[in-house]
C-alpha cells in the first residue's frame, strides 16, 4: 500500500516509516510547500497522511488511487470534504493526539503576552539591558486573572486545572455547560469579565470570525486574546485596529486568516503581538502518537477492517 506523509520528517521521522515496508506500507515523505513535487507524488498514493497543507477538489483529482486521507491532528478544515465523498475517499482524523503540545503553546503565548517575551527578547539581544516604562508598565502575571475559554474540550481540560493552580480564575463557554468544575458563561458575559481569552472552536462557517469587531467592543482595554485553534475564528482587521488602539492589550497567536501568514500582515509589526507559525501541536511526542494511530489506521484500510475516528 503506497502512503504519501505529506511532511518535511526529520531524518528519525523518516526511519521510522520507511521501516513500516515490513508491515506492507510503503511511505514517501514529501514536504508541504512548493505544489509539483507533491501533485507528481499524489498520482499513485493510495493513502495520504495530511498535516496542513490544504487538500483541495484539484488535488483530488490529480490522485486516481487514493482512497483514504489521514488527517494528522483533529481540524478537517483543510481538506474537501465533498470532493473526497464524491470519490468515495474516506476521511479521518485523530482527536487527542495533539492536546497536550496545543495546551503548553497556549500557557506559553498567555505568558509571553503577559510579559512580553518578543520585545524582551530583542531588546536583550540588541543590548537594551534596561527597559522603558512602557514596556515595565506593560509586564503582568496569571495569578489574579481570569482567564476565559471558548469552548471546552481536551485542550482546556489539560490547560484550566494548571491556571487554577496558577491563582487565575477559569470561566468558559460552550455549546452548552459541561460536568466539570468552573462557571459557564455566555460568550458576551466571558469577554467581558476575561483577562485572557483563548480559543478552542473548530473552524465552520458558524464560527467564522466569532471574534469581531463588535465582540472585541466588549474585552477589557487590559484584556489578551490567544489563538492556538484557527485563524478564521478572528477578523484580523479588528483585532489589529483594537490592538494599535489600545483597547486590547495583547495577542498571541499560533493561526492566520491566511497561511504561511504574510510577512506584510500587521499584526506582525506590533509589540504587542507574540507569534508562531502554527506550530502549537508541533513536538517530537505529538509526531509519535499521530503516526501510532496513522499506522494502525492505513494497516486496518489495507486490511479491510473498521477505521478509528472516521469522518467521511
Amino acid at each position: 500500500m503506497k502512503v504519501l506523509f505529506h511532511y518535511a520528517a526529520g531524518q528519525q521521522l523518516r526511519s521510522r516509516v520507511e521501516q513500516l515496508s515490513e508491515q506492507g506500507l510503503v511511505v514517501t515523505c514529501c514536504p508541504e510547500g512548493a505544489d509539483t513535487p507533491f501533485h507528481d507524488k499524489i498520482q499513485n498514493a493510495q493513502i495520504l497522511w495530511h498535516v496542513l497543507q490544504p487538500v483541495t477538489a484539484e488535488i483530488i483529482q490529480c490522485a486516481p488511487n487514493l482512497k483514504l486521507i489521514q488527517k494528522l491532528g483533529v481540524g478537517v478544515n483543510t481538506i474537501d470534504l465533498e470532493a473526497a465523498k464524491a470519490r468515495n475517499i474516506a476521511v479521518c482524523n485523530m482527536p487527542g493526539t495533539n492536546s497536550q503540545a496545543v495546551a503548553e503553546m497556549t500557557l506559553l503565548l498567555m505568558l509571553g503576552a503577559l510579559r512580553r517575551s518578543s520585545v524582551l527578547d530583542r531588546a536583550c539581544r540588541n543590548g537594551a539591558w534596561y527597559l522603558d516604562a512602557e514596556t515595565k508598565d506593560a509586564l503582568g502575571e496569571i495569578g489574579g486573572r481570569t482567564v476565559g475559554f471558548v469552548g471546552f474540550g481536551a485542550i482546556p481540560g489539560i490547560l484550566a486545572p494548571i491556571l487554577q493552580v496558577m491563582g487565575a480564575r477559569v470561566i468558559y463557554h460552550a455549546r452548552k455547560p459541561k460536568t466539570v468544575p468552573y462557571e459557564f458563561a455566555s460568550l458576551e458575559a466571558l469577554l467581558e469579565q476575561s483577562d485572557i481569552v483563548t480559543l478552542h472552536v473548530p473552524a465552520t462557517p458558524e464560527t467564522h470570525h466569532l471574534i469581531n469587531r463588535s465582540r472585541l467592543a466588549l474585552m477589557k482595554p487590559s484584556a489578551i486574546l490567544v489563538n492556538t485553534a484557527r485563524g478564521e475564528l478572528v477578523d484580523e482587521g479588528a483585532l489589529n485596529g483594537a490592538l494599535k488602539s489600545g483597547h486590547l492589550c495583547a495577542a498571541g497567536l499560533d493561526v492566520f486568516d491566511q497561511e504561511p501568514v504574510s510577512p506584510q500582515n500587521p499584526l506582525l509589526s506590533l509589540d504587542n503581538v507574540v507569534v508562531t507559525p502554527h506550530v502549537a501541536w508541533l513536538t517530537n511526542e505529538t509526531l509519535s502518537r499521530c503516526v501510532d494511530v496513522a499506522v494502525r489506521n492505513s494497516l486496518a484500510f489495507m486490511r479491510g477492517e473498521d477505521l478509528v475516528h472516521r469522518v467521511v
